[in-house]
């Protein structure tokens, strides 16, 4: 690694897209731990499986501090065992984050591991009492070890709510060293900090309720994810007609509307569209008989709602839009055509009721990948119906459900549950939803920065996408790239 004896070593998430987990050595006896995420699809089995997915295989003495970028599960899920491994020290995380990861956690304790609600709770109180919340632009110094000095600082991301990128910054000398230069107003010299950014997920510009991201001023190192780097997404005002004319396609045809989500972020952002549309058009009929106004959109996921409910403590944090829509009385995100299912029985119910009469609505249900949760019940009772219609709005990756029902299209063959089903129902794609950004914003990320990185190291991405975002930054920046 470029930087005098700083050393980054990939857990997770350095070949693929999930499962995030960076270690920032700062000397041979201290270290970071930027993420610790779940790895999901094909990555579960090319590391040997569900159990070694969740093992924390690595040496964990020298890590002085996990710092979480965000809560999605594939940069957070794996903290349990993180615990269970031994470590006890701090997590840092942004506000936002501190006040949503025990929620997150919480639900995938009880989905993955186990329901005994003594345990969840004891490592839930074992987490809260770990985390050190800091706010957006904040530096605050870690610690000192073997002479090196380390702080970090969090800066908007504009992926999901309390989404950051870290700037870690490394000094040598007695600790007073604040940023470069040539000494200090106590007449010291200063040796020269390196900083080093591991981007997390970033966001695109212009996503409902949050803040574009920040650009850094400077980079020695940057730790970029890739998810997108080879795709262009549609302009906001783009996917939000698709958006409409998906859904007026599916009251069309007198059936679901079926958008696999993931309870955060992605799923705030659809409700916060679909209520637009809806108030739009409040007066006009989506289909014949079906006035917008009477549009029924059903959000079936108890995370999903949790979550929701704490976006809505937020709101000092959106962005201006959404602020404004708020401040003329209307509720982006509580509106009356929304109808929330909590219970398994009541979820159960309504996947009967629409398997028996295909009643036309919008249907948002977890796990965004179909990989899981309550959207799987839903596709295994509708997917079969010529008159459901299945939207994805996120990226599917590969091994997962939803990657193969979004590759094998109507006509398919899907196995869900261990069955193999036809899929009859239409089957749609809006990039523009993704909660990542695209190649033209990664570009423009690195473009952006004043004092531009020596090393751009691409994580969180397929090989096609790493590698053409790669090409594109060597062409247009002529930055030095690993792959």
């Amino acid at each position: 690694m470029d930087g005098a004896s700083i050393k980054i070593m990939h857990h997770g998430g350095r070949f693929g897209v999930t499962g995030s987990c960076h270690e920032l050595q700062m000397s041979c006896n201290a270290s970071l731990l930027i993420d610790c995420g779940l790895c999901q699809g094909v990555e579960i089995s090319v590391r040997g499986g569900k159990e070694q997915g969740l093992r924390i295989d690595f040496p964990i003495d020298s890590v002085k501090a996990v710092v979480l970028t965000h809560i999605h599960v594939d940069h957070c899920g794996r903290l349990p065992y993180l615990f269970g491994a031994g470590y006890r020290g701090p997590i840092f995380c942004t506000e936002s984050s501190a006040r949503l990861l025990p929620l997150v956690l919480e639900d995938a304790l009880k989905l993955g591991i186990t329901r005994d609600e003594d345990l969840v709770q004891r490592v839930i109180v074992a987490l809260k009492k770990r985390l050190v919340a800091l706010r957006y632009g904040e530096w605050r110094e870690v610690g000192t070890w073997d002479g090196i000095t380390t702080r970090i600082r969090f800066q908007q991301a504009g992926h999901i709510m309390g989404s950051a990128y870290v700037e870690v910054e490394t000094s040598a000398g007695p600790g007073e060293a604040a940023s470069p230069g040539k000494g200090t107003r106590s007449g010291k010299a200063e040796v020269e900090a390196r900083r080093v950014i591991f981007s997390g997920d970033l966001g695109a510009p212009g996503t409902p309720l949050l803040p574009d991201p920040v650009i850094p001023r400077r980079a020695d190192v940057l730790v970029l994810e890739s998810t997108y780097g080879n795709r262009l997404h549609e302009d906001r005002h783009t996917r939000k007609e698709r958006l409409k004319k998906i859904v007026v396609k599916a009251l069309k045809n007198r059936g679901a509307l079926l958008i696999p989500a993931f309870s955060i972020g992605r799923t705030q952002e659809l409700l916060y569209e679909l209520e637009s549309i809806i108030a739009a058009h409040r007066d006009e009929e989506a289909a014949a008989g079906m006035p917008w106004d009477d549009l029924e959109v059903v959000v079936d996921s108890p995370m999903a709602s949790r979550i929701t409910e704490a976006y809505l403590e937020l709101q000092p944090l959106w962005d201006a839009e959404a602020k404004q829509i708020v401040s003329a009385g209307r509720h982006p995100l509580s509106f009356e055509q929304m109808t929330v299912i909590d219970s398994h029985r009541e979820h159960l119910q309504t996947v009967a009721y629409l398997r028996k009469t295909a009643r036309p609505r919008i249907v948002i249900a977890a796990a965004g990948m179909c990989s899981g949760g309550r959207i799987v019940n839903y596709l295994k009772a509708l997917l079969g119906d010529d008159r459901t219609d299945v939207l994805f709005v996120g990226y599917q990756a590969a091994g997962t459900a939803g990657r193969d029902i979004q590759e094998q299209g109507t006509g398919g063959i899907v196995n869900l549950d261990g069955k193999s089903c036809r899929i009859r129902a239409g089957v749609y794609t809006i990039s523009g939803y993704s909660a990542h950004a695209d190649q033209r914003n990664l570009v423009d990320f690195v473009k952006g920065i004043t004092e531009k990185p020596s090393l751009v190291r691409l994580v969180h991405g397929e090989p096609q996408a790493r590698r053409a975002l790669a090409v594109r930054l060597r062409e247009e920046l002529g930055v030095t790239v690993e792959e």
